[in-house]
């Protein structure tokens, strides 16, 4: 396996194609995403202000939610979670709060390892836009998930 060079978040056209999901949420339409994405809503770093952003559900047990950057450390949601871990999630039609913790680099070797069978077209498709280069083999989904930063969204009673 290659360790590429992130992928810069997208700007211009290709950001507002990236955010066409939250504009979704909004207009109600969140149960289209099924239990796979979810709608994070949390608080900006640097503003203080509501944030909003759509992101792919990696792995869903009991009340817990685990999600990653495929943008890496830089993503801002990514960057604001780790400031303030209070955040609120919406999946489908159902909305609660949650705490982020973000998760070790075993921890994310691992969930790599079992998205990978789940999800082939997605991995590979993904993969691929982040620019890893792999073969397949769990040894190198395992260095892929270690290199990409993931946080479990824990739902708060």
């Amino acid at each position: 396996m290659e360790i590429p060079k992130r992928p810069e978040p997208p700007s211009g056209l290709r950001r507002t194609l990236f955010r066409l999901p939250v504009h979704l949420y909004r207009m109600g339409l969140g149960p289209l995403f099924g239990d796979r994405f979810l709608l994070l809503e949390h608080v900006g770093r640097a503003s203080g202000e509501p944030r909003q952003a759509v992101v792919e559900v990696v792995e869903h047990t009991g009340d817990d939610y685990v999600v990653c950057s495929g943008f890496g450390p830089r993503a801002d949601w990514y960057r604001n979670l780790l400031k303030t871990p209070r955040a609120t999630v919406q999946v489908g039609r159902s909305r609660f709060a949650v705490t982020a913790r973000p998760l070790d680099a075993e921890e994310g070797g691992e969930l790599m390892i079992r998205y990978a069978p789940r999800h082939p077209r997605a991995t590979a498709r993904l993969l691929r836009y982040m620019g890893f280069i792999v073969d397949g083999t769990k040894d190198d989904y395992r260095r892929v998930g270690r290199e990409l930063p993931f946080v479990r969204l824990s739902r708060v009673r």
